[in-house]
């Protein structure tokens, strides 16, 4: 086994988009003799990127989880999620899990909630975790993965993604190879909000000290040496040269008035989205109340658009940015995480930011990606379980999320009204709530933007 190796997990586009579309795989490269990527995305998706000679590429043929793998899996995320079931978010998703039909699978996920309902200590969820890898060893996939990395073999094997299940058999090929292992946590909400990650690793790089705190609470056997405050490089592009273009260039593309103040609307995915054709109504009456405001709606990368048809043709006034993300695959467990995100996403992504006025949307990490900017933000959240609407209110309930409405740093509008109050002061006193911005930001990235790539490779030099 070589000293000096390094293997990337690339797992779908937004990992595709922070480890690649950063500086971190060029950082690697410069660190080790060689980078290996082990790709849950298209070897053709690399094309666009100057590769340095010193890094390879292995795509990855999809892993299509077998019935008791299934079980086990299940089992260890409910038993995690009712062993912290006294956290809102972990309580709301393990309650809407649970089926409401009678089929043969529905009647296996009645069981497993049963049976975690029962056993759910740490030790219990270890079982699971267990028994689940053992489930693996007589899957072509698993087998496929275990000569990968036999003839390949890496020092050290970073994940960028802690949570889909069909990377589980990686990491037990990594177990059984005595891999020394690494997790990046994807996201601000993962730890309160979400079921277990997809099996123990060796150590963790998280965004902040909050996140290290949170991962020693729900990952208690977890020594604290071996979980290292780097940041995110999702936010590097930001102050990347690389990534940029002018006001000017920004209003042509977007076809928007330079006289005019811009109030960004940022879309949620379609699952949880749910509202937001009432929010943007909401925004828009607000809009034609002066000529000096337009509005941007930004859609999520997670889906086309299509969905906002009606909408785009009856108020042609409204600006769209599509995000350039492009489907490499559709036969995959979980097909959105295949959306390849482009360069001129980012850099459109950087524009927004960087010359829109206030940003609006649904309690979303683009709230953080705004204040980075010191914009002012406003959260719509108009549903709840009396007036019909779909309830996004309860995300307010979110441990990940009452940081962010406690600090100050947003306003909340639960209607139109307080909406257009919000939006005044937004407008009107864009520095007002700099300070608490600046403080959220603070906790919530516990690291400069500068320098992430290069935290991140010097934290698996030496948890090596």
């Amino acid at each position: 086994m070589s000293n000096n190796v390094l293997g990337v997990v690339v797992t779908d586009g937004v990992g595709y988009r922070n480890f690649i579309l950063s500086n971190f795989i060029f950082e690697a490269a410069k660190t080790y003799n060689k980078v290996i990527i082990y790709s849950g995305l298209p070897y053709s998706s690399f094309d666009v990127i100057r590769l340095p000679s010193n890094i390879s590429i292995i795509e990855l043929n999809p892993y299509k989880e077998g019935r008791r793998a299934w079980f086990y899996r299940k089992l260890k995320e409910l038993a995690h999620m009712y062993k912290y079931r006294a956290f809102f978010g972990i309580n709301n998703n393990l309650t809407r899990g649970y089926p409401k039909k009678n089929s043969p699978r529905a009647l296996l996920t009645k069981l497993a909630y049963l049976i975690a309902s029962i056993f759910h200590s740490e030790k219990a969820i270890q079982f699971f975790e267990k028994k689940q890898f053992k489930a693996f060893k007589k899957d072509t996939v698993y087998q496929e993965y275990h000569q990968l990395l036999k003839n390949n073999l890496p020092s050290y094997l970073f994940f960028t993604h802690q949570r889909p299940p069909y990377l589980a058999p990686i990491l037990a090929v990594a177990n059984k190879l005595q891999i020394k292992t690494a997790a990046f946590i994807f996201s601000w909400d993962n730890l309160a909000s979400k079921g277990r990650m997809l099996g123990t690793f060796n150590a963790y790089l998280v965004w902040s000290g909050l996140m290290k705190k949170e991962l020693l609470h729900f990952y208690p056997n977890t020594k604290k040496e071996n979980v290292h405050v780097v940041g995110t490089p999702q936010f590097e592009p930001y102050v990347m040269d690389t990534y940029s273009f002018s006001k000017a260039e920004f209003l042509k593309k977007f076809h928007l008035n330079e006289s005019k103040k811009i109030i960004c609307y940022s879309c949620a995915d379609r699952g949880i989205g749910q509202n937001d054709e009432i929010h943007i109504r909401a925004v828009l009456s607000f809009v034609k109340q002066s000529d000096d405001l337009q509005l941007l709606v930004r859609t999520s990368p997670a889906e086309d658009g299509k969905r906002f048809k009606k909408l785009r043709e009856e108020f042609p006034q409204i600006k769209w940015n599509f995000p350039k993300w492009t489907q490499t695959r559709v036969d995959h467990a979980e097909a959105w995480s295949q959306r390849l995100p482009s360069v001129e996403d980012v850099n459109d992504l950087k524009a927004v930011l960087q010359y829109c006025d206030v940003n609006v949307n649904m309690l979303s990490t683009m709230s953080l990606d705004f204040m980075i900017f010191n914009k002012p933000v406003v959260n719509t959240v108009f549903g709840n379980k009396e007036n019909g609407l779909y309830d996004d209110q309860r995300f307010l309930n979110y441990v990940h999320y009452k940081y962010v409405v406690d600090s100050g740093a947003v306003t909340i509008a639960k209607n139109e009204e307080e909406l257009h109050q919000h939006l005044e002061e937004a407008l009107n006193q864009p520095d007002l709530r700099s300070a608490q911005r600046k403080a959220l930001i603070d906790l919530e990235i516990g690291a400069p933007l500068e320098g992430t790539s290069k935290r991140l490779v010097q934290a698996l030099k030496e948890l090596a």
